[in-house]
Order: structure tokens, then C-alpha cells, then sequence
């Protein structure tokens, strides 16, 4: 039985209700499958302790895989699949009026780190009806990337960002759970493919 982690955003600047934990919720009523113990956990717009609760998942759980869903604010409707995470440039403040020392994730670590899913085979082989999903290299510099960062490092690559737009009349939650298990299940496919 394998474990994959689901990680959604609390509320951030005028965002009180976050799509990303909406739909991991939504994801978590639907399951994946019997073979999957999925858990899922909201992490707080805070750059330390979004960092924690991730090294925690890494260091005790050790999944097959942690999946983490943000909200993009800029994306009305589009499905963003992050590739990598970058360790600099963070200058941008937390909810909590703090950016990392360094503005960095780890000092030392890699400038990127790349997924061990490969998202241009993702992109090319899933459809979701009704909204766009495109790929993208630069998952923004924020507590997002931070934190996929982090993941990617200490879960040597075995981690996955998706960004999702904020919920609105055609993009509600149950959609967005719908969408991200389909996404997600692809993804898990590809896993059981590497491992083999």
C-alpha cells in the first residue's frame, strides 16, 4: 500500500477561502484507488513553517510521492504543472511579514531541482474537459516555490507541484478534485514505471 501526500495552501493576501485546499479535500473524498493511502494536510502561507511540516512528511512518512497543489492567482482557468523549483529569490514576505535568510531555500543545495515526474509526458498524454493545463519552469518565487523546493530536495525529486486557478462558477471544487485526480493518477502511473 503506498502513500502519497497531498499538501493545499491556507488563505493568503485576499484569498480567505484557497482553492488548492478546496480541491485536495474534494481529492480526498474521491480517493485514488485502494492501493493509495492518501493524506492530505493544508500547510500555512508561512515560509519556516511550510518548511517544517515538509521535512516532517519526508523524514517520518517517506511517500512515494508528495503532491503539492497551490492557488495561482494570476490563472483563470489553466492547470499549471511545475517541473522544478528554484532555491533563490525569495524576497517576497510571508503572511507573517518574514522572507527566508538568504532569500534562499537551502543554503548550498542545487539552484534547481527537477521533478523525477516528467510533466511534458503528463501534459502530452492527459486532457481534462473544460479547462487548459500547461506546463511551466518557474513556479514563482513565493511560498509555492519555496516549499516545492524544499519537497523536491529532501524527497530527492519524488515530489510534484500543481497550480490551480481560484474557484469561481466554472471552476468549483468538485471540478478541480476531479481534474487533479485524474492528474494525479497519471502521475502515479508514471512512479510504478520508473520503479519497474
Amino acid at each position: 500500500n503506498h502513500l502519497s501526500f497531498f499538501l493545499g495552501f491556507g488563505p493568503f493576501r485576499q484569498y480567505l477561502i484557497n482553492s488548492s485546499w478546496e480541491a485536495v479535500k474534494e481529492l480526498s473524498k474521491r480517493g485514488l484507488g485502494e492501493n493509495i493511502d492518501l493524506r492530505i494536510m493544508q500547510l500555512p502561507a508561512v515560509y519556516q513553517k511550510a518548511k517544517e511540516q515538509v521535512c516532517k512528511i519526508w523524514t517520518t512518512l517517506q511517500p512515494l510521492l508528495t503532491v503539492h497543489v497551490g492557488l495561482a492567482s494570476s490563472a483563470t482557468a489553466l492547470i499549471i504543472l511545475e517541473q522544478c523549483g528554484k532555491n533563490k529569490g525569495y524576497q517576497e514576505r510571508d503572511a507573517c511579514g518574514f522572507h527566508p535568510e538568504g532569500a534562499c531555500c537551502v543554503l548550498d543545495g542545487p539552484e534547481k531541482i527537477e521533478s523525477t515526474i516528467n510533466m511534458k509526458t503528463l501534459w502530452k498524454n492527459i486532457s481534462v474537459e473544460g479547462i487548459d493545463i500547461i506546463l511551466s519552469r518557474d513556479a514563482g518565487r513565493y511560498i509555492c516555490d519555496y516549499t516545492y523546493y524544499t519537497s523536491l530536495y529532501y524527497g530527492n525529486g519524488k515530489a510534484a507541484f500543481i497550480h490551480v486557478p481560484p474557484l469561481s462558477q466554472s471552476v468549483t471544487a468538485e471540478f478541480l478534485g476531479k481534474a487533479l485526480q485524474t492528474i494525479i493518477l497519471a502521475m502515479l502511473e508514471q512512479c510504478g514505471e520508473q520503479r519497474e
